[in-house]
Protein backbone atom coordinates (compact mmCIF):
# COMPACT_ATOMS: atom_id res chain seq x y z
CA UNK A 1 0.00 0.00 0.00
CA UNK A 2 1.40 3.45 -0.74
CA UNK A 3 1.59 6.54 1.38
CA UNK A 4 -0.51 9.33 0.60
CA UNK A 5 1.68 12.48 0.48
CA UNK A 6 0.47 15.42 2.68
CA UNK A 7 -2.34 17.52 1.89
CA UNK A 8 0.23 20.85 1.17
CA UNK A 9 1.60 19.08 -1.48
CA UNK A 10 -1.06 17.74 -2.82
CA UNK A 11 -2.74 21.31 -3.09
CA UNK A 12 0.89 22.55 -4.66
CA UNK A 13 0.85 19.98 -7.36
CA UNK A 14 -3.10 20.66 -7.56
CA UNK A 15 -1.97 24.59 -8.38
CA UNK A 16 0.80 24.05 -10.43
CA UNK A 17 -1.39 21.75 -13.04
CA UNK A 18 -3.32 24.94 -13.09
CA UNK A 19 -1.00 27.38 -13.57
CA UNK A 20 0.09 25.34 -16.25
CA UNK A 21 -3.32 25.05 -18.23
CA UNK A 22 -4.04 28.75 -17.24
CA UNK A 23 -0.63 30.49 -17.85
CA UNK A 24 -0.79 32.12 -14.40
CA UNK A 25 2.58 31.82 -13.18
CA UNK A 26 3.06 30.15 -9.96
CA UNK A 27 5.32 29.97 -7.20
CA UNK A 28 8.94 27.19 -7.60
CA UNK A 29 8.40 26.24 -4.74
CA UNK A 30 5.64 25.25 -2.05
CA UNK A 31 7.46 26.58 1.16
CA UNK A 32 8.83 29.79 0.21
CA UNK A 33 8.22 32.18 -2.35
CA UNK A 34 10.31 32.89 -5.82
CA UNK A 35 11.87 35.70 -4.59
CA UNK A 36 13.53 34.61 -1.21
CA UNK A 37 14.48 31.44 -3.77
CA UNK A 38 16.05 33.86 -6.22
CA UNK A 39 17.78 36.20 -3.60
CA UNK A 40 19.41 33.46 -2.17
CA UNK A 41 20.32 31.83 -5.15
CA UNK A 42 22.38 35.61 -6.10
CA UNK A 43 24.25 35.08 -2.48
CA UNK A 44 25.65 31.82 -3.56
CA UNK A 45 26.65 32.77 -7.30
CA UNK A 46 28.38 35.57 -6.18
CA UNK A 47 29.69 33.92 -3.17
CA UNK A 48 31.10 31.72 -6.72
CA UNK A 49 32.22 34.24 -8.54
CA UNK A 50 33.69 36.49 -5.44
CA UNK A 51 35.77 32.54 -4.89
CA UNK A 52 37.31 32.20 -8.28
CA UNK A 53 38.58 35.56 -8.38
CA UNK A 54 40.00 35.53 -5.24
CA UNK A 55 41.03 32.38 -6.13
CA UNK A 56 42.81 33.65 -9.47
CA UNK A 57 44.27 36.68 -8.42
CA UNK A 58 46.13 34.69 -5.25
CA UNK A 59 47.43 32.06 -7.90
CA UNK A 60 50.70 33.23 -8.68
CA UNK A 61 51.29 34.54 -5.16
CA UNK A 62 50.84 30.75 -3.85
CA UNK A 63 53.70 28.13 -3.37
CA UNK A 64 53.00 26.02 -6.02
CA UNK A 65 54.46 22.49 -5.60
CA UNK A 66 55.60 21.60 -9.37
CA UNK A 67 56.27 17.59 -8.60
CA UNK A 68 52.63 17.57 -7.36
CA UNK A 69 51.78 19.09 -10.84
CA UNK A 70 53.28 17.34 -13.11
CA UNK A 71 51.73 13.78 -11.72
CA UNK A 72 48.56 15.34 -11.76
CA UNK A 73 48.88 16.62 -15.56
CA UNK A 74 50.15 13.15 -16.38
CA UNK A 75 48.06 10.58 -13.47
CA UNK A 76 44.72 12.96 -14.00
CA UNK A 77 45.18 12.98 -17.81
CA UNK A 78 45.37 16.68 -18.36
CA UNK A 79 47.01 17.51 -21.19
CA UNK A 80 47.98 21.03 -21.43
CA UNK A 81 48.79 23.48 -18.21
CA UNK A 82 46.50 26.15 -19.12
CA UNK A 83 43.74 22.90 -18.11
CA UNK A 84 45.78 22.45 -15.38
CA UNK A 85 45.73 25.82 -13.77
CA UNK A 86 42.23 26.32 -14.05
CA UNK A 87 41.29 22.89 -12.15
CA UNK A 88 43.96 24.13 -9.83
CA UNK A 89 42.23 27.44 -9.33
CA UNK A 90 38.70 26.04 -9.36
CA UNK A 91 39.80 23.50 -6.57
CA UNK A 92 41.02 26.65 -4.79
CA UNK A 93 37.63 28.02 -4.72
CA UNK A 94 35.69 25.45 -3.89
CA UNK A 95 36.47 25.53 -0.36
CA UNK A 96 34.97 29.23 -0.48
CA UNK A 97 31.89 28.17 -2.24
CA UNK A 98 31.37 25.08 0.21
CA UNK A 99 31.13 27.08 3.00
CA UNK A 100 28.79 29.38 0.87
CA UNK A 101 26.54 26.31 -0.05
CA UNK A 102 26.03 25.67 4.19
CA UNK A 103 24.99 29.38 4.53
CA UNK A 104 22.15 28.61 1.47
CA UNK A 105 20.51 26.01 3.16
CA UNK A 106 20.52 28.10 6.37
CA UNK A 107 18.82 31.04 4.63
CA UNK A 108 16.73 29.30 2.95
CA UNK A 109 15.37 27.61 6.12
CA UNK A 110 15.46 30.69 7.54
CA UNK A 111 12.95 32.00 4.96
CA UNK A 112 10.17 29.19 5.93
CA UNK A 113 7.10 30.62 7.67
CA UNK A 114 7.85 30.22 11.53
CA UNK A 115 11.48 30.19 11.02
CA UNK A 116 14.58 32.70 11.59
CA UNK A 117 18.21 32.55 10.35
CA UNK A 118 20.15 33.67 13.19
CA UNK A 119 23.41 35.20 10.71
CA UNK A 120 26.86 34.13 11.06
CA UNK A 121 28.67 33.91 14.88
CA UNK A 122 25.87 32.00 16.85
CA UNK A 123 26.42 28.51 18.35
CA UNK A 124 23.06 27.60 16.21
CA UNK A 125 21.92 28.95 12.73
CA UNK A 126 18.09 29.01 12.87
CA UNK A 127 15.31 28.48 15.49
CA UNK A 128 11.78 28.49 15.52
CA UNK A 129 9.96 29.66 18.87
CA UNK A 130 6.39 28.02 17.15
CA UNK A 131 8.05 24.32 16.97
CA UNK A 132 10.54 24.76 19.99
CA UNK A 133 13.55 23.82 17.65
CA UNK A 134 16.91 24.86 17.17
CA UNK A 135 19.42 23.79 14.99
CA UNK A 136 23.38 23.21 13.54
CA UNK A 137 23.74 23.52 9.72
CA UNK A 138 26.02 21.63 8.58
CA UNK A 139 26.47 20.82 4.65
CA UNK A 140 28.67 17.75 4.96
CA UNK A 141 29.19 14.76 6.98
CA UNK A 142 32.87 16.09 6.96
CA UNK A 143 32.46 19.51 7.86
CA UNK A 144 32.85 19.03 11.50
CA UNK A 145 35.81 16.76 12.72
CA UNK A 146 34.90 13.89 14.68
CA UNK A 147 37.17 15.60 17.50
CA UNK A 148 35.26 17.94 17.60
CA UNK A 149 31.54 16.58 17.67
CA UNK A 150 31.56 15.88 21.54
CA UNK A 151 31.96 19.76 21.36
CA UNK A 152 28.94 20.42 19.44
CA UNK A 153 26.63 18.50 21.58
CA UNK A 154 27.87 19.96 24.54
CA UNK A 155 26.81 23.53 23.36
CA UNK A 156 23.64 22.32 22.33
CA UNK A 157 23.14 20.60 25.22
CA UNK A 158 24.16 23.85 27.17
CA UNK A 159 21.64 26.02 25.34
CA UNK A 160 18.55 23.77 25.99
CA UNK A 161 19.33 22.02 29.08
CA UNK A 162 19.86 24.58 32.12
CA UNK A 163 16.23 25.69 32.87
CA UNK A 164 17.34 29.26 32.87
CA UNK A 165 18.13 28.88 29.28
CA UNK A 166 16.34 30.70 26.46
CA UNK A 167 15.48 27.43 24.80
CA UNK A 168 14.91 24.94 27.54
CA UNK A 169 12.10 22.79 26.70
CA UNK A 170 13.57 23.09 22.99
CA UNK A 171 14.85 20.01 20.47
CA UNK A 172 18.57 20.96 19.12
CA UNK A 173 19.19 19.53 15.86
CA UNK A 174 22.74 18.92 14.46
CA UNK A 175 21.83 18.91 10.89
CA UNK A 176 23.95 17.22 8.05
CA UNK A 177 22.41 17.70 4.99
CA UNK A 178 24.55 15.45 2.72
CA UNK A 179 24.49 12.43 4.70
CA UNK A 180 27.48 9.83 4.76
CA UNK A 181 25.89 7.13 3.82
CA UNK A 182 22.22 6.92 1.89
CA UNK A 183 20.10 6.98 4.29
CA UNK A 184 17.40 9.17 6.41
CA UNK A 185 17.71 9.92 10.22
CA UNK A 186 16.43 11.12 13.26
CA UNK A 187 18.31 9.86 15.77
CA UNK A 188 19.63 11.17 19.21
CA UNK A 189 22.81 12.81 18.73
CA UNK A 190 25.33 10.52 20.90
CA UNK A 191 28.84 11.33 19.70
CA UNK A 192 32.36 9.80 21.33
CA UNK A 193 34.72 12.34 22.90
CA UNK A 194 38.05 11.60 21.65
CA UNK A 195 39.51 12.34 25.26
CA UNK A 196 37.96 9.81 27.35
CA UNK A 197 36.95 6.70 24.79
CA UNK A 198 32.93 7.54 25.86
CA UNK A 199 29.94 8.32 24.23
CA UNK A 200 27.74 11.41 25.63
CA UNK A 201 24.54 9.96 27.08
CA UNK A 202 21.64 9.81 24.51
CA UNK A 203 19.46 12.75 25.19
CA UNK A 204 15.94 12.88 23.13
CA UNK A 205 16.29 16.99 23.42
CA UNK A 206 19.46 16.47 21.43
CA UNK A 207 19.38 15.08 18.17
CA UNK A 208 21.28 14.27 14.47
CA UNK A 209 19.29 14.61 11.61
CA UNK A 210 19.90 14.85 7.61
CA UNK A 211 19.01 17.00 5.52
CA UNK A 212 16.00 15.75 3.33
CA UNK A 213 14.48 15.13 6.96
CA UNK A 214 15.14 18.13 8.57
CA UNK A 215 13.81 19.73 5.43
CA UNK A 216 10.67 17.41 5.39
CA UNK A 217 10.96 18.96 9.16
CA UNK A 218 10.60 22.38 8.88
CA UNK A 219 8.40 22.68 5.97
CA UNK A 220 5.91 19.82 6.31
CA UNK A 221 6.83 18.76 2.89
CA UNK A 222 8.18 15.60 2.57
CA UNK A 223 10.43 16.11 -0.54
CA UNK A 224 10.62 19.24 -0.06
CA UNK A 225 14.88 19.20 -0.60
CA UNK A 226 14.43 17.77 -3.65
CA UNK A 227 11.50 20.34 -4.96
CA UNK A 228 14.68 22.88 -4.19
CA UNK A 229 16.94 21.64 -6.00
CA UNK A 230 14.68 20.55 -9.13
CA UNK A 231 14.18 24.51 -8.80
CA UNK A 232 17.59 24.94 -8.53
CA UNK A 233 18.96 25.14 -12.84
CA UNK A 234 15.50 27.07 -13.39
CA UNK A 235 16.47 29.83 -10.87
CA UNK A 236 19.88 29.81 -11.92
CA UNK A 237 19.69 30.03 -15.80
CA UNK A 238 17.05 32.97 -14.82
CA UNK A 239 18.74 35.00 -12.49
CA UNK A 240 22.21 34.59 -14.56
CA UNK A 241 20.40 36.00 -17.83
CA UNK A 242 20.06 32.59 -19.34
CA UNK A 243 24.33 32.52 -18.92
CA UNK A 244 24.21 29.23 -17.01
CA UNK A 245 22.04 26.69 -18.74
CA UNK A 246 21.93 22.99 -17.79
CA UNK A 247 21.57 20.97 -20.61
CA UNK A 248 21.41 17.49 -19.18
CA UNK A 249 19.15 17.93 -16.05
CA UNK A 250 18.73 14.28 -16.04
CA UNK A 251 22.29 13.74 -14.49
CA UNK A 252 21.47 16.20 -12.32
CA UNK A 253 18.92 14.27 -11.16
CA UNK A 254 21.16 10.93 -10.72
CA UNK A 255 23.54 12.72 -8.80
CA UNK A 256 20.50 13.56 -6.05
CA UNK A 257 19.27 10.40 -6.16
CA UNK A 258 22.54 8.84 -5.31
CA UNK A 259 22.38 10.86 -2.33
CA UNK A 260 18.96 11.04 -1.21
CA UNK A 261 17.07 8.43 -2.52
CA UNK A 262 15.33 6.07 0.24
Amino acid sequence: MGVNPPINLICFYQSQTVAKRTGINMPRLSFISDEQLQSVVEDLLLIAKTGLQKAQTNFDRNVIDPFAAVFEMSGFEIKDIESWQTIERTRQAQKTLSNGVGMFHQKILGSVTGWEDLGVGKIVDNRSTSQKIIADIKNKHNTVKGSDLAKLYDGLAELVMPKTSTYFGYTAYYVTIIPKQQKVFDVPFAPSDNKTGKKRQENPAIRAIDGRSFYALVTGVDNALEQLFDALPFVIKSVSSDHYAFTDKTALKELFRKVFEK
